[in-house]
């Protein structure tokens, strides 16, 4: 028995948000004071470092479980399975339903209970649970339906990723031009198929790490003090990833006992084109060898980080053929890997 991915789907935001929509925005310091920077060069500087030119938001009307819902549509009809007959529904985000102009995340119930309600799934023994895991959520998701389906709890498993974080960026903060929305599903199932899930390893940092993400004050300090917003301290994430997640790669892919050489094509968390790079780059390192040419596919530059949903979303655009010069073909050795709030980590080599 393998265990393999049947069917993806994904929603794109209809809105683009370009560098230029920034122009108006007031960037201030963490202290509050006034952003040194014209906004021209702080957009400059900006897409040098992240490779982000534009991003996409939801319209007004959407929630995070609206998108989930019409990506986990599309993943359902390309596996050509009855939504009944899914044993689990388990959905990876990290600020539940925000409504446009809400101060107050909603997530009762849950978003996957959600999304089931919206499948019109009347199975009760199909479980829907939402796991809060940073951007690495997705991943984590796709390692906890291996696990129900090798302990024989289930057979077929919908895996989703969705975020709608334009609705928590603080407008004052420029970080808030890294972020954006988005959702993929998957179905994961049991399979006579060849390939799959062939490793997978995970861990968590907080010693240290645990609030290099959070949720903290707007840097305008005339602004409710109790409504929060998503920060980072970027500095130290970046670190931290260039140190830890090549490593979380490379025991994954020892532990598989595929070759380095075998690698078609490495999907990562799409969160900062640079750091992405260099974390490939390190990867390689590990290995004594040169990074291979187009071995990292990219879909930053115009949809952002939309956190849990980057990795999904750019799994089904590779298969649509929406990614130019990417393709993924049966048989291919592919990895999976994220970094995100937590601080977590985690990896997957998968074989198409």
């Amino acid at each position: 028995m393998n265990i393999k991915i049947t069917g993806s789907g994904s929603y794109i935001p209809t809105q683009t948000i370009t560098n230029l929509d920034f122009a108006q925005h007031h960037f201030l310091n963490s202290d509050g004071s006034t952003f040194a920077q014209s906004n021209e060069v702080v957009a400059e500087k900006f897409l040098e470092i992240t490779g982000i030119r534009e991003r996409k938001y939801v319209s007004d009307d959407l929630t995070t479980s609206d998108i989930a819902f019409i990506a986990a549509q599309k993943a359902i009809e390309e596996a050509k399975i009855d939504a009944e007959t899914l044993d689990y529904i388990i959905l990876a985000h990290n600020f539940g339903d925000v409504k446009k102009g809400a101060i107050q995340s909603d997530i009762l119930p849950s978003l996957a209970s959600r999304v089931k309600h919206s499948l019109k799934i009347k199975n009760p023994k199909c479980v829907a649970y939402d796991v809060l895991f940073g951007c690495p959520g997705w991943i984590e998701g796709i390692i906890q339906a291996q696990a129900f389906i090798k302990a024989g709890m289930a057979k077929k498993c919908l895996v989703i990723g969705a975020e709608t974080l334009s609705r928590v960026v603080d407008r004052h903060d420029r970080d808030s031009m890294i972020y954006s929305d988005g959702a993929g599903a998957t179905v994961v199932e049991a399979t006579d198929e060849e390939g799959g899930i062939l490793a997978h390893a995970t861990a968590t940092f907080t010693y240290d790490e645990a609030y290099y993400l959070f949720f903290g004050d707007s840097f305008n300090k005339t602004h409710d003090p109790n409504v929060r917003y998503i920060k980072m301290h970027g500095r130290k994430i970046y670190e931290f990833a260039l140190s830890q997640v090549p490593k979380a790669m490379k025991e994954c892919l020892d532990e598989s006992g595929v070759s380095i050489q075998d690698v078609k094509k490495i999907l990562i968390h799409q969160a900062n084109e640079k750091m992405d790079e260099a974390i490939i780059d390190r990867f390689y390192k590990l290995y004594q060898l040169p990074t291979p040419e187009n071995i990292m596919p990219m879909s930053i530059h115009y949809l952002g980080n939309s956190s849990v949903a980057t990795i999904p979303t750019l799994y089904d655009l590779i298969l649509k053929n929406q990614i130019e010069n990417q393709k993924l073909n049966k048989g291919d050795i592919v990895i999976f890997a994220s970094v995100g709030s937590g601080m977590n980590i985690n990896a997957i080599v998968y074989k198409m």
